[in-house]
């Protein structure tokens, strides 16, 4: 998996878990929510293409 994809899904479980604790940040749950389908697509993008570019 992409480093800039793991990033981008660490980022968005942080934002899911402070959305969901702290009611006055309740936005940042559901910007968690589409930084992790963002990443959840990308990734399956380059999974189902076969681009190979682990080093």
């Amino acid at each position: 998996m992409n480093p800039l994809l793991i990033i981008i899904a660490v980022i968005a479980i942080i934002l899911a878990i402070t959305g969901g604790l702290v009611q006055s940040l309740n936005f940042l749950l559901w910007v968690g929510l589409v930084l992790l389908a963002l990443a959840v697509i990308a990734w399956l993008i380059r999974a189902v293409s076969g681009r190979n570019t682990s080093v």
